[in-house]
C-alpha cells in the first residue's frame, strides 16, 4: 500500500566517516549526478582514488568501540529528544545506518542533527578531540512512503550488517 500524504513514514539515513569510501573506490561510489535509486555506482578507477587520496588532509577514520558506543548514545538522545520513532540503527566502522520517523521535519536538516550530535556526543565523550568533523560531507537521506519499504529498511540494517561488531578493541 502507498503512503499518499506528502511525508514519508521514515527515513533511511547513512552517512559514513571521513575518508573511508572515495570516488574510485573498487566498491563504486555515487555523486550528485548519478545518484538515482536503482542506477549503477561509479565504476573503480584507481587514478580517480589516488587523486581523491591526495586531497585528504588527515587519515582516513576507523571508528573504535569507545567511538561507536559514543555515537549509539547520540542517535538515541536525538531521537528522543526531537521525539522522533528510532526504528533501527547500526554503527559501523566506517559508517552509520538509521531507520527512524523524523515526523515529517527535512531529512536534510536531520542528517546534520544526527551527525552534529554524534560528534558532540564523541567530545563530550573525549573519544574525538579533532578540530575537525568526523564524518565525511553530506550523507543519504532515503524518504521510505510505504510499510514495506520500512520494514525492508529495518531488515536491511538489522540483520544485513554481517556480524555484530565487539565492544572492544583488541580484535
Amino acid at each position: 500500500m502507498w503512503n499518499d500524504t506528502e511525508v514519508p513514514l521514515a527515513v533511511f539515513f547513512t552517512f559514513r566517516s571521513y575518508g573511508t569510501w572515495l570516488h574510485g573506490d573498487e566498491r563504486g561510489s555515487v555523486d550528485r549526478y548519478q545518484n538515482i535509486h536503482g542506477t549503477p555506482r561509479i565504476p573503480k578507477n584507481a587514478k580517480w582514488k589516488t587523486f581523491n587520496e591526495g586531497l585528504l588532509n588527515r587519515p582516513p577514520l576507523v571508528l573504535n568501540a569507545a567511538q561507536r558506543k559514543s555515537v549509539e548514545r547520540a542517535i538515541i538522545d536525538t531521537c528522543e529528544k526531537r521525539n522522533w520513532d528510532l526504528l533501527a540503527f547500526n554503527i559501523h566502522t566506517n559508517h552509520v545506518h538509521i531507520v527512524a520517523d523524523i515526523r515529517a521535519k527535512k531529512p536534510s536538516q536531520a542528517l546534520i542533527a544526527l551527525k552534529a550530535n554524534a560528534t558532540r556526543r564523541m567530545r563530550e565523550d573525549r573519544v574525538w578531540e579533532d578540530e575537525e568533523t568526523p564524518w565525511a560531507d553530506k550523507g543519504s537521506k532515503r524518504r521510505l512512503w510505504n510499510e514495506k519499504s520500512v520494514s525492508e529498511a529495518i531488515d536491511y540494517v538489522i540483520n544485513r550488517q554481517g556480524d555484530d561488531l565487539p565492544d572492544y578493541d583488541w580484535w
